[in-house]
């Protein structure tokens, strides 16, 4: 008997070619609704700044819409990048989230900006420092939500006595130590960070400390999946996602762009080296060979949960490849079998 996994998806309100902000936040609404008549268990929206062509900066903003727009699948953040805001801040929102949709909300924190150094000074009020709080700030974080502060002369209100699940998020060793001694769960960011994945697991696991909100450790690895009904339709489709990667590795950032036939006329040598190295936890077929490729990377990884990001320009060929996923996972006993099949 295969260990059950969950699964669940993040999105970045990623802005595609000939669209914007409302048509972005609108597609990721779309894909909330989807995946959770699919049986998906969580969707996350992660924090980015000054960056013209994704459309979740506001990200409490953000999972408060989604949310009121889906009935049950948890909303939350992957993540608030706390170094940014001031806890006190961060206890109000979502505490008010929480209280609007009782047992629906995560708080996924990360030590990274979220953006480079200039707009990070921007968010920070030029206090650069505050990363190195990071981990004092989560400690004031869970106070604010715990029935201990109720002799405190600063308090939250939404958000006191509330049980609001709080995950570490890294892309290196140093979250994994943390998440480990905090005894938190840990979604590592591996569809675009893979290279510490493994070492930052093994630490966590090795180092982990039970605690009030968990008693032993649980792994979520972020990937990306692009799944269509052939390998071919797949690879296609991914030009998008590689196109995006290849904005970030030479700083020409565009909108989401449409697939084309193959990738050899973008890059040279050296950058798709570097984009396919930061895509190395990247699953791309028709249903047999993801079933292959997956298969290999849970017995590999023995991960606890598996989020998805998708970067597919079609929003209907976006969907599908979420219906795909579940499937794949449902016949390989990973988990229940998908409900929506259209």
């Amino acid at each position: 008997m295969h260990k059950q996994l969950k699964l669940s998806a993040l999105d970045l309100s990623v802005i595609i070619e000939g669209g914007d902000a409302a048509s972005a936040i609108a597609r990721t609404v779309e894909v909330a609704q989807y995946t959770e008549q699919l049986g998906y268990a969580r969707i996350w929206l992660a924090e980015h700044h000054n960056m013209p062509n994704i459309a979740s900066s506001a990200t409490s903003v953000l999972i408060g819409h989604v949310a009121g727009n889906t009935d049950h699948i948890r909303v939350g953040s992957g993540g608030i990048m706390l170094p940014n805001h001031a806890p006190l801040a961060i206890a109000e929102q979502f505490g008010t989230l929480e209280s609007l949709y009782p047992g629906r909300i995560d708080l996924g924190l990360g030590r990274a900006p979220g953006t480079d150094q200039l707009t990070a000074a921007a968010l920070r009020r030029n206090n650069l420092g505050t990363a190195y709080h990071f981990p004092s700030d989560i400690r004031e974080l869970q106070l604010y939500f715990s029935d201990d502060n109720i002799a405190g002369r600063v308090r939250a209100f939404p958000g006191e006595g509330l049980d609001i699940p709080i995950w570490i998020l890294g892309s290196s060793t140093d979250s994994a130590y943390l998440a480990a001694e905090l005894g938190l769960p840990y979604a590592f960011a591996s569809h675009f960070a893979p290279a510490q994945f493994h070492r930052a697991t093994a630490i966590y696991r090795q180092h982990f400390k039970p605690s009030a909100q968990l008693d032993r450790p649980y792994v979520l690895a972020c990937i990306n999946v692009i799944a269509a009904d052939t390998d071919e339709e797949a690879h296609v489709l991914a030009t998008s996602m590689y196109r995006m990667f290849l904005g970030i590795v030479t700083n020409t950032r565009r909108p989401l762009q449409p697939p084309v036939p193959s990738m050899d006329p973008y890059w040279s040598p050296d950058v798709e080296a570097a984009v396919k190295q930061m895509t190395a936890c990247t699953f791309i077929g028709g249903p047999e060979s993801l079933a292959q490729q997956l298969a290999s990377f849970i017995e590999e990884t023995d991960v606890d949960e598996l989020m998805t990001t998708g970067n597919i320009y079609d929003q209907g060929a976006r969907l599908k490849s979420y219906r795909i996923l579940s499937e794949v996972l449902a016949d390989l006993g990973r988990i229940a079998a998908p409900v929506v099949h259209n």
